[in-house]
């Protein structure tokens, strides 16, 4: 069920939110990536990882953007459009932007819709603990499954100094706890968190009874999640210490394009073997 399909294989099943529930006990460990596009959604979803976040990210890594602020909720619903046409068996979740919950329960209900319906999503995700818990519930209560996130929050960059790690100090962590406790109560799914001590982190996922999936925040939750283009090295920004590069397809890219610059400059392409020829028909006569 958890690995990716081949050829012969039985019918390919989606990953459900019950699914991933199911994986705080059961396993194994929940591997969910960030994808923005069809085509690297459909070599994902191949692949076999169990989530796909459409995340704001997009707004940097996508998009060039310092911070994930400006993304709209409608960039969210145009990537998840194109996303959600490649996947057969991950699961689709989709990041609320910044101001497309804040503002008051009623508003988080109507956007969580908006990408449930117009995005084609099975889920949502939002940033914050407590806080926030109302929203969430109204959401939840509406039929639409929430992921929470806790930890450094990109959608707080300001109010926490920039994108530094959280928890280290006793109290902070504590309150990371009773964040998280507040969102399962709620009824969010899963949690995602961010840029903790592996030592918080390890706290958190044992305080819940549902799913922790994990980023910069050490090996003891209950799964991991990735920006694609920074496992797969294409990312020529910032590379954080929590992300391992199981690729370096930038480089790759960079060489290849040469490559094809080169030979359209020097003639070598197209050759005979790329190109089309004309079928000539005699006509008859007499």
């Amino acid at each position: 069920m958890y690995g990716p399909a081949k050829g012969g294989d039985a019918p390919i099943r989606k990953v459900t939110v019950p699914d991933l529930r199911a994986r705080k006990e059961a396993g194994p460990p929940i591997a969910m990536v960030t994808a923005y596009d069809y085509t690297m959604a459909l070599l994902l979803d191949e692949g076999g990882v169990d989530v796909v976040l459409v995340g704001d990210s997009l707004g940097m890594v996508v998009q060039g953007l310092p911070t994930t602020l400006p993304v709209t909720l409608e960039d969210v619903i145009y990537h998840g459009r194109a996303v959600s046409r490649a996947l057969r068996r991950a699961h689709l979740v989709g990041d609320m932007p910044f101001m497309s919950f804040q503002v008051s329960p009623e508003t988080a209900l109507e956007n969580a819709g908006r990408l449930m319906k117009d995005g084609g999503f099975e889920s949502v995700k939002l940033e914050g603990g407590a806080e926030v818990a109302e929203h969430v519930n109204r959401i939840v209560c509406a039929g639409i499954p929430v992921m929470g996130h806790v930890g450094l929050l990109p959608q707080s960059v300001h109010a926490m100094g920039g994108f530094k790690v959280q928890g280290k100090r006793e109290s902070d962590a504590d309150r990371i706890v009773r964040d998280a406790r507040a969102l399962e109560d709620a009824g969010c799914y899963s949690i995602v968190i961010e840029g903790v001590p592996a030592d918080v982190a390890a706290r958190v996922t044992e305080a819940v009874a549902i799913p922790t999936i994990g980023i910069g925040a050490g090996p003891q939750c209950d799964g991991q999640v990735l920006v694609c283009y920074d496992f797969l090295g294409m990312f020529r920004g910032m590379r954080p210490k929590f992300v391992k590069r199981y690729a370096e397809l930038g480089d790759a890219v960079v060489d290849a394009t040469r490559r094809y610059v080169d030979e359209v400059r020097s003639g070598e392409f197209p050759a005979q073997e790329h190109s089309f020829g004309m079928k000539i028909v005699q006509s008859k006569t007499g």
